[in-house]
Formats: structure tokens, C-alpha cells, sequence
């Protein structure tokens, strides 16, 4: 942990703050010690407000289009992307179990830790070296447009084919690997058609990427 905070050039004063920040519920429970969650709790608060007052600062866009940016920089595509970018997850306590299933590269898991990492930050330093943390790390990567953290592509495929009002569906065409580690397959058809497929972990992230696949094939004069 120490090699991570210094890495990271983080004066830490308190370094069990951060161990537990890092600390999944399967090494908890194994080990009789506190996990990360009530620091996510606290961190995805921080890392609202400093997000909030840097769009607020930084645009002049209304509360509307600010609130739709600040859900795409803090969500869990983002945060996963913090967490690798910042090799957090190669810091992670995990149980013998999660161990085996991966953990260390779980989305969620790895999203997770971001939040409870700046929580364990606000409360062994203070907001003012988070704020310093978020614009030296994070918001650089906001302001590199070649990333893209926007995750909620259903919602605007749903809006453009509502208005032509055509019929919409998600189906899985495919299912391959273990009951813990399945990847799912599935085609977005509209009025019948598939217009794009997308291949993921999860039911949600697979339709996710299904939307976007549609999305690009619209952008470039494809389809729709």
C-alpha cells in the first residue's frame, strides 16, 4: 500500500484508511476486518461535489446539460476507468474465492474502489488534497476527448426510433463460458431488423454495447 500512495504522491498520514479502502467484503469476512463499503459510500459523495464545482466552474451550461455530464464522469464506466488508469485494483484485498473469479478485474469491484479510495482520502487529508488528487489524475482524463465515458446509449437509441415510432427489442442470441464468468451476445432489432450487436459479461453491458454499435452505424449514414 505504501508503494501506491507514494507512487501516487499522496502525503497519507493514516495508511489503514487506504488499506481498507482496497479491502473487498470476501477478504473481510475472511480475515474479521472492516471492507470498503461505508468509504464508497462516502467518497461517491466527495467525488460528486468536486466534479459538480469543476463543471460548474469550468462551463456555463445550464443545470440540465451539467447534472447529464457530471452522471457520465462519476458512474461506473468512469470510475473503472479511474481505478485501472491509477492501478488501483492491483492494490486489491480479495477472499481465496474472488480470488479465482477474477476479481481484481471485476467492473464493478474495481469502479467501486475509486469512490472508497477518494472517501479514505477526504477523511485522512481533507478536501483540498482531494480536490488536488481529482484535477492532477482525473480530470485530465475528463478533458481527453478520445475517452468516452458515456454509458447510457439505450436511452438514445429509445429516443430516436420513438420519434419515427418504430418497434424496439433486445434479444440474447448467445450464451458461452462458466455460471461466473458468462459472456452474453445480443442483437438490437428495430421494426424486426438487427441493426447492431453488442458482447459483454452482463445482460446490461451487452445491450449497452448492442446500442452503441446501432449508434455508430447512424452517426455514419448506415442505418436509420
Amino acid at each position: 500500500m505504501e508503494e501506491l500512495l507514494n507512487k501516487l504522491k499522496i502525503p497519507y498520514k493514516d495508511i489503514k484508511l487506504y488499506e481498507r479502502a482496497l479491502t473487498h467484503t470476501s477478504f473481510a469476512n475472511e480475515n474479521n476486518t472492516a471492507s470498503y463499503e461505508r468509504l464508497e459510500y462516502l467518497g461517491d459523495a466527495v467525488l460528486e461535489l468536486v466534479i459538480s464545482e469543476y463543471l460548474y466552474k469550468n462551463t456555463d451550461y445550464k443545470e440540465g446539460k451539467m447534472t447529464k455530464l457530471r452522471s457520465h464522469y462519476v458512474c461506473e464506466n468512469a470510475n473503472f476507468e479511474y481505478s485501472t488508469r491509477l492501478k488501483l485494483n492491483e492494490y486489491l484485498r480479495l477472499g481465496h474465492g474472488e480470488i479465482e473469479r477474477g476479481g481484481k478485474y471485476k467492473k464493478a469491484i474495481v469502479a467501486d474502489i475509486f469512490e472508497s479510495f477518494i472517501g479514505a482520502m477526504y477523511l485522512d487529508l481533507g478536501i483540498n488534497d482531494v480536490k488536488n488528487f481529482i484535477y492532477d489524475h482525473i480530470i485530465p482524463l475528463i478533458e481527453d476527448k478520445s475517452i468516452d465515458f458515456f454509458d447510457d446509449y439505450k436511452s438514445v437509441l429509445q429516443e430516436l426510433v420513438q420519434t419515427d415510432k418504430k418497434s424496439l427489442e433486445y434479444i440474447i442470441v448467445d450464451e458461452a463460458g462458466p455460471a461466473h464468468d458468462k459472456t452474453f451476445t445480443v442483437e438490437v432489432k428495430i421494426d424486426n431488423i438487427v441493426y447492431g450487436k453488442g458482447i459483454a459479461h452482463s445482460k446490461k453491458e451487452a445491450e449497452q454495447a448492442a446500442a452503441r454499435d446501432a449508434l455508430t452505424k447512424a452517426q455514419n449514414g448506415v442505418i436509420l
